[in-house]
């Protein structure tokens, strides 16, 4: 990728988070929480014992020492024992009710444990902007509320090119819809073709954001009749993904590809199950938020978050480590989510 780069590292108490701005857009948003399984972060490396072979999977079920057991997945003439030792990496972490996926990289000795950490989110940072410098403070805070607001939103608006794009995960697919309000005195094929690359490039870059995988749906603008040009479209907006697998266009303009799972869809990070902020969600923000006003507020003497009891007993001792103008009382009064900064 090229063009215009921003980096941003929010390092707030209890969550660190990163995001990328390629010519304007958010592209990456990385969360790491201090209270993660370090075993089942993408990278991490670990002894692994086997606890369950599974030939109708093709795989085999690995402690790895903390949560669930990992899959394993391996060929027809592989031989895995239950009790067996391995070192083993995370390449793909847990989702929805399903474990981390793990790659054998050789025998392993003693008990199950981490062996090497994940890369953590300065890292990566690096790794996916080479050269470019992270910044911090209230910039990157107010960077990385704005990427995830972006990510969590259902649809998409684009103006410029007359564009609304609606992206939706469901327990089997993804479907993407292109829409287009054609431009009165342009040629509308051409119009078409315009809209469908936009919207290809902008499903990929939102997809990347969520931190998607699995089978992509995508309803382009108009049949299936440029049938070349479509495919050509969609292998230039993914083509940044090398796992990547691409279908045909259909005659009903509908195409089809894969894109391999690697981190925790965003939306199970951040949201419970009724797809709301989940309670640790919520407290996190507090002490993002009470981070930053202490940030732009050196002269106040005393500056805490109100919330409700809940929020609290996650967000106190975090706030602690925010020095000792920062404070959290709770408010059984408050509704959850409705937690406020105050000057006292």
């Amino acid at each position: 990728m090229s063009g215009q780069v921003e980096v941003f590292l929010d390092e707030t108490p209890g969550e660190t988070r990163g995001a990328i701005l390629r010519n304007g857009r958010f592209t990456h948003l990385l969360i790491q929480r201090e209270s993660d399984v370090a075993q089942t972060r993408l990278g991490a490396r670990s002894i692994g014992r086997v606890v369950e072979v599974s030939p109708g999977l093709r795989g085999a079920f690995v402690d790895l020492g903390a949560g669930a057991p990992a899959f394993l997945p391996f060929n027809r003439n592989d031989r895995l024992t239950q009790g067996q030792r391995l070192e083993v990496v995370v390449s793909a972490e847990p989702r929805s009710g399903k474990g981390a996926v793990v790659r054998r990289l050789g025998p392993g000795e003693g008990a199950p444990r981490l062996i090497q950490k994940a890369p953590r989110v300065a890292d990566q940072l690096r790794g996916l902007a080479p050269g470019e410098e992270s910044v911090a403070g209230i910039a990157a805070i107010d960077a990385v509320i704005d990427a995830e607001e972006e990510a969590l939103a259902r649809t998409h608006q684009f103006p410029t090119h007359g564009l609304d794009l609606s992206l939706e995960r469901t327990r089997a697919l993804i479907a993407i819809d292109i829409d287009h309000a054609p431009t009165p005195g342009r040629d509308p094929k051409q119009a078409r073709a315009t809209a469908n690359r936009e919207g290809l490039n902008q499903a990929a870059r939102l997809i990347g954001l969520r931190r998607w995988g699995g089978l992509v749906i995508v309803d382009l603008i108009g049949d299936g009749r440029d049938a070349a040009a479509q495919s050509e479209a969609v292998r230039a907006a993914f083509g940044h993904e090398a796992q990547a697998v691409f279908g045909p266009v259909s005659r009903f303009g509908l195409l089809e590809l894969s894109l391999p799972w690697r981190q925790t869809p965003l939306e199970d990070v951040l949201l419970d199950a009724d797809g709301r902020p989940s309670l640790q969600t919520r407290a996190l923000s507090l002490v993002r938020r009470l981070r930053r006003h202490l940030l732009s507020d050196r002269a106040a003497p005393r500056i805490v978050a109100r919330c409700t009891p809940e929020e609290a007993a996650i967000a106190a001792p975090l706030a602690e480590r925010l020095g000792p103008r920062a404070g959290v009382r709770p408010d059984a009064a408050i509704a959850a989510g409705r937690g406020h900064i105050e000057e006292i």
